[in-house]
């Protein structure tokens, strides 16, 4: 029993992180229709943004976090405005869009490692290890807490701001037909350029996060484009909400699928889980929005 109630929590755990890497995947596919390959990078910028203001310049963490998280935000806006806007105004298609976003990962991810080196680096402060608790006979740190949290408070938030803001009424007017949104008055360019922030700033939380439980490494983001591209996809792609049950699904499957299996297997079972999907439900577990 004491097993199972672990694995359960481990899968709440991640569930959580996984939810707030598809919140962001989510906001940008929504209102651009395209799979943004460079979405996981933009993760790890946030995270390296703590270690460069927080671990190389000694900024506090009340300071360092909110800077490292528009950092993000800031180099995905940048991505929208330099690139895919320009790939917008060109009506190129979504593959194009897809591989310029897989050229911009790649080249975020060298950035990176140049900067800071290719090798493992940890946020978490050594003289300071979090904090352990023993809840129902399971084991949670303070950073996973936090993180659990941080997961409903992003969904509180991100769900007021597309239901009750003016903002969020233009997300969804441009996610229903772009051309008809320029015609009643919505400046387009704009709206997808702040949601790229939105969504950017996002990822970076969700780095952060990742970054104080486990450490980082340039290349991670992949696996961070990989949990929200399947959490997504599995949820309903485009669907806020479906995200959300889509990351807690492959979280609880991951964790459990790998019980009784060495967890080298722990990325199978995930993309298992996609395949199947793609088979039986391609619309996923809430239907997303459809693609251009």
């Amino acid at each position: 029993m004491g097993i199972l109630n672990q694995l359960v929590m481990n899968a709440i755990i991640a569930g959580a992180a996984y939810a707030i890497l598809a919140l962001g995947f989510n906001v940008i596919f929504g209102i651009t229709k395209f799979l943004n390959m460079a979405y996981g990078a933009v993760a790890v910028v946030g995270a390296y943004g703590v270690f460069l203001f927080c671990r190389l310049n000694s900024l506090p963490l009340w300071l360092g976090i909110p800077l490292a998280i528009i950092a993000a935000g800031i180099v995905s806006y940048l991505s929208d405005v330099l690139v895919f806007r320009k790939l917008r105004r060109r009506k190129a298609t979504s593959l194009v869009h897809v591989v310029a976003s897989l050229g911009l990962m790649f080249l975020l991810q060298a950035a990176i490692a140049i900067f800071f080196t290719s090798q493992y680096q940890s946020l978490a402060d050594q003289n300071s290890p979090a904090s352990v608790y023993a809840v129902a006979g399971t084991f949670i740190t303070s950073v996973q807490i936090i993180t659990v949290i941080t997961a409903l408070a992003v969904l509180f938030g991100l769900t007021l701001v597309l239901k009750k803001s003016a903002f969020g009424r233009a997300i969804r007017a441009i996610s229903d037909d772009e051309e008809v949104s320029k015609i009643i008055g919505i400046n387009t360019d704009r709206i997808i350029s702040i949601t790229f922030f939105l969504g950017g700033a996002i990822a970076g939380l969700a780095g952060i996060l990742v970054g104080f439980d486990i450490g980082i490494f340039p290349t991670m983001g992949l696996i961070f484009l990989l949990e929200a591209a399947i959490a997504s996809i599995i949820g309903g792609i485009g669907n806020v909400y479906g995200g959300v049950l889509g990351a807690f699904l492959l979280a609880f499957a991951e964790n459990f699928g790998v019980w009784k299996i060495n967890t080298v297997w722990k990325p199978s079972v995930g993309i298992g889980l996609l395949v199947l999907f793609l088979i039986f439900r391609p619309q996923g577990i809430l239907r997303g929005v459809s693609k251009k």
